[in-house]
């Protein structure tokens, strides 16, 4: 039986990709609700900042690559911020499919917001990034996660309540 592979810290290049595709949608994001105003555009600023605070308290600190190079770079910057918590506590942590809503919004806050736009003053231009902004953020992400992020990932040898969720 061949043994996975898993990173100490990941390689750099896995970082770089796994940022680009979500500045990539954070930036379309804005781009798009940035049609409605700056008040809207920092509603949204402030939100995606939420997520990943959220992220960094609730799952990092207590994540195997809490002070090593995750995936995400998030595991090094998490040291920063915040206390290490306790591993045994992210292995046994329950999540649903639900707890997943407010990351899914990152995306599809921009593309009501864009439907709308297109509905009210057609443009070609919010057509092809609405259509970009699904393909990164349903096939981007599933190539970022499935073939680069939890591939190689030391947290899923040990035990990942997001893989139970997405293995089933």
């Amino acid at each position: 039986m061949k043994k996975s592979i898993s990173y100490e810290n990941m390689p750099s290049w896995i970082v770089l990709i796994s940022n680009l595709l979500a500045v990539s949608v954070y930036a379309i994001g804005i781009y798009i609700v940035s049609r409605f105003g700056v008040f809207i555009v920092v509603l949204y600023l402030l939100y995606i900042i939420w997520i990943e605070i959220r992220l960094l308290k609730g799952s990092c600190v207590d994540c195997y690559y809490y002070d090593k190079i995750c995936a995400f770079g998030r595991g090094k910057l998490c040291s920063l911020f915040f206390k290490k918590g306790n591993p045994k506590k992210f292995v046994e942590k329950e999540i649903k499919k639900i707890d997943f809503v407010p990351d899914f919004l990152v995306f599809i806050i921009p593309m009501v917001f864009g439907i709308i736009l297109l509905v009210t003053d057609f443009s070609w231009t919010i057509l092809a990034l609405l259509i970009i902004l699904g393909i990164l953020s349903f096939g981007g992400n599933a190539f970022v996660r499935g073939s680069l992020a939890c591939k190689y990932c030391k947290q899923r040898e040990i035990g990942c309540p997001a893989l139970k969720v997405f293995s089933k």
